[in-house]
């Protein structure tokens, strides 16, 4: 038999209040660093995945490999660069952000703040890279 207070929220001293439809979840900082975390872990596998992939053509044919890494020095690559970088930045310092979370508790209570400050970091590390590397990337 289907439970009549589905989709509602009760407490003992307070009147029903309907939650949203779906989830509970509403994208607060901890989600939106949890996708983030994941999303930026397997960009990182694929890229490893294919230069090593790339790599070890070296060994098949050197033709085939100088091909492939003519290929990588395009604009267009030199922009996939940018977002690679950039989601290494992030995995990493949200990484640190994770381990201060696991063992220290008042990580654990400023989990916000503490997601700010690594979108804060992000950023200026990608202010820094993302200038030079285009200069280099477009330059010639």
């Amino acid at each position: 038999m289907p439970d009549s207070t589905a989709g509602t929220l009760q407490t003992p001293d307070a009147p029903a209040k309907q939650r949203p439809g779906g989830t509970l979840y509403r994208g607060n900082e901890g989600m939106w660093s949890w996708v983030l975390h994941r999303i930026t872990g397997v960009a990182i596998f694929f890229f490893l995945l294919v230069h090593i992939l790339d790599t070890s053509l070296v060994r098949v044919s050197p033709e085939a490999y100088n091909a492939v890494i003519g290929t990588y020095q395009t604009p267009i690559m030199g922009l996939g660069e940018v977002a690679l970088v950039g989601a290494i930045v992030f995995h990493a310092f949200n990484g640190l952000r994770i381990i201060l979370v696991d063992f220290w508790s008042w990580a654990t209570r400023h989990q916000k703040l503490l997601f700010w400050i690594v979108v804060g970091l992000w950023v200026v590390t990608m202010l820094g890279f993302t200038p030079r590397h285009l200069m280099n990337v477009f330059g010639h």
